[in-house]
């Protein structure tokens, strides 16, 4: 791979060298590789092949999770957000111990290691909000919960410059990864001062499936606003706003 330097940049394919643009800039490779036939059925590319199907696997389920949370994702996901959630669904996937490789899955596989997966890169959880919280999945009554104390926005909140208020935002979701279906709830509180008044207790109750036997997320997060002439606006469009899974309850 080479980086294309010089005022015209090249898209496209001439002879054996390819062109094309990335968010690291216009890069160059050379063609080449092996024939998709011969991977598809050369015993030789077994071991191909069954990383390919566990790799499309782990896919799915990365964009089926997205899609449960997008409610909250439209505002708080970097631009590398999803290849780093299929790398750890492929983790997930690789945790399973009972299916042969190729057909292991994310069912038979550990969804814990999802816990603590940072949406947003650019503006993590675990670097924003250090207010307390205490997160609960309840399978028998289907109730995903979060709790926070009353804490002071300034001193508990670290947020990115020009930040005048903020909410609270979380989000239960759970997920059927084999149908590609999910039952998602999400809450939030109302846009508060960022400032060094204190917070009345926050609760927030997210309902999904009593009693269910699907992988159930919660999913916690902080959204920043600028007020300017009494109009709230999100600040830089989102682009600081953490978003995290903090509970993860797998079967």
């Amino acid at each position: 791979m080479a980086r294309q330097k010089g005022i015209i940049k090249l898209k496209g394919t001439i002879g054996d060298i390819t062109f094309y643009k990335t968010q690291d800039g216009h890069l160059a490779r050379e063609k080449g590789g092996i024939d998709a036939s011969r991977i598809a059925s050369d015993p030789a590319f077994q071991r191909t092949r069954e990383n390919g199907s566990e790799f499309g696997r782990a896919g799915k389920a990365g964009k089926i999770l997205r899609t449960a949370l997008r409610a909250l994702l439209l505002n708080s996901a970097d631009s590398r957000m999803v290849s780093r959630l299929t790398q750890q669904m492929v983790k997930v996937i690789q945790a399973d111990l009972t299916s042969v490789r190729g057909l292991r899955n994310v069912i038979d596989g550990e969804a814990e290691l999802l816990a603590g997966f940072e949406f947003n890169i650019s503006g993590k959880l675990g670097t924003s909000l250090f207010a307390p919280f205490v997160g609960a999945i309840d399978r028998v009554t289907g109730n995903i919960t979060v709790d926070l104390a009353s804490f002071i926005p300034a001193n508990m909140i670290a947020a990115p410059s020009g930040t005048t208020h903020f909410k609270i935002i979380s989000a239960g979701a759970e997920v059927d990864f084999e149908a590609e279906t999910f039952v998602e709830a999400h809450s939030e509180t109302a846009i508060l001062p960022w400032d060094t008044t204190a917070t009345a207790v926050i609760s927030q109750t997210n309902a999904v499936t009593p009693a269910s036997a699907k992988p159930l997320f919660l999913a916690l997060g902080v959204e920043f606003y600028q007020q300017v002439n009494g109009q709230m606006y999100p600040l830089k469009n989102g682009a600081f706003n953490p978003l995290a899974l903090v509970q993860v309850s797998g079967l």
